[in-house]
């Protein structure tokens, strides 16, 4: 990783340089081409010289090259500069001397090839990425492979969901009936409860397109980009419906808007207004809806989860006992549980704990049981809490 930075920054070091050394070739300040002109070689003499021999007849050989001319006299071989005179080679010609000519590239001219191409280059490059990265910034996703069964509890929310995608997928069925669809659900809690995974599983069960996102996607140190990729979502979305879009910390792009006038509470703004036209500008039916998972419900704006927008509103909250058990079940799988391990006993330990503090304590007693050896003890499930923080229930202590 070290070695592709240090290529880089010295693949970065040699364009700037040629950039600058054409800079200053073009100003007059260097030149490329005298670096290499006539006048550098040992053998150099004035075009005077030149135009003396030729007046003698006295040059046997001449090779005419784009900067300099080369010709030999019975007093040896000299070099000169190229006026690039028009009639310089008729009267070498003239006086009876071999001529060759000789096209080459100067260096300026090989500078300026190599410049043209890195410059169009990297604009070709930008072009590439933007379009790569319009075609893979909120993946559409078929089939997220979590279903129902693995999310305990949540019963009546699942119901619900349920018939809102049916009504999502087969709109005429319900036109008639004087229904409209959901535009936008909010899904609201503490966090580690299952909010991303419910909307996932959800995608799976009812066949439908997702594109999973969260509120750091839209936020950028680029003025307008967020409310940009707020259309590039909507637009992307409306190209794949049936279509579900969940956006997760929801709190952090839809936070009441503050007019305060500082940059980031206008980007903020921007991006809640454009939030809003896209969801005023669903026509009935149209296939899409909005799921969106907040921590901080109350720091919402309120035009934003007003109903006609965000019509619903779930608490997912931490898991009551019959779902305790039912994430015991889940999470335990494959574990090696101590016989004396009363299941009973961690659904009453576990009272007011988060789906994910359970499932983390389970899986780091299977961890510190295959170090030490034997099977998961209640022993472990305390260490485990302690490593993780978690604090279970007193009376497990009886």
């Amino acid at each position: 990783m070290r070695k592709n930075s240090v290529l880089k920054f010295v693949l970065l070091f040699l364009i700037l340089a040629l950039i600058a050394v054409l800079a200053l070739d073009s100003t007059g300040i260097i030149r490329l081409d005298d670096l290499f002109s006539a006048s550098r070689k040992s053998n150099y003499v004035s075009y005077s010289t030149l135009t003396d021999a030729i007046a003698k007849s006295s040059v046997t050989e001449a090779v005419i090259e784009n900067d300099s001319i080369t010709f030999t006299t019975p007093s040896g071989t000299f070099v000169t500069d190229n006026p690039a005179s028009p009639d310089l080679k008729e009267r070498l010609l003239e006086s009876g001397a071999k001529v060759t000519a000789k096209t080459g590239v100067s260096v300026t001219t090989i500078l300026d090839v190599v410049f043209d191409i890195i410059f169009f280059g990297a604009i070709a490059f930008g072009v590439f990425k933007l379009v790569d990265y319009s075609r893979k910034t909120f993946k559409v996703i078929h089939g997220t492979g979590v279903r129902f069964d693995d999310i305990a509890g949540m019963d009546g929310v699942k119901k619900d969901m349920m018939f809102l995608v049916d009504v999502l997928k087969n709109p005429a069925k319900y036109s008639g009936k004087g229904m409209r669809q959901v535009k936008g659900v909010i899904l609201e809690g503490p966090p580690g409860n299952g909010k991303t995974l419910f909307a996932k599983a959800l995608a799976q069960e009812t066949d439908v397109n997702f594109i999973a996102t969260k509120g750091a996607d839209f936020q950028s140190a680029m003025m307008s980009m967020g409310a940009r990729k707020i259309k590039m979502l909507f637009s992307k979305a409306s190209r794949k419906k049936p279509c579900i879009i969940f956006i997760d910390e929801f709190d952090s792009i839809g936070e009441r808007r503050n007019y305060a006038g500082t940059g980031i509470d206008k980007e903020n703004n921007r991006i809640i207004t454009t939030m809003l036209n896209e969801m005023d500008g669903f026509v009935p039916n149209n296939g899409l809806m909005v799921i969106a998972a907040t921590n901080s419900y109350a720091s919402l704006d309120p035009a934003l989860i007003r109903p006609g927008r965000f019509d619903l509103k779930y608490t997912i909250t931490n898991p009551d006992a019959p779902t305790r058990a039912r994430l015991i079940e889940i999470y335990s799988k494959g574990k090696n549980l101590d016989h004396s391990l009363d299941i009973q006993t961690l659904v009453v330990a576990f009272d007011g704990l988060s789906c994910a503090a359970i499932e983390t304590i389970l899986n780091e007693a299977q961890a510190i049981c295959q170090q030490q050896g034997g099977t998961i003890t209640m022993n472990h499930i305390l260490a485990a809490a302690q490593k993780t923080g978690s604090k279970l229930n007193i009376r497990i202590h009886k």
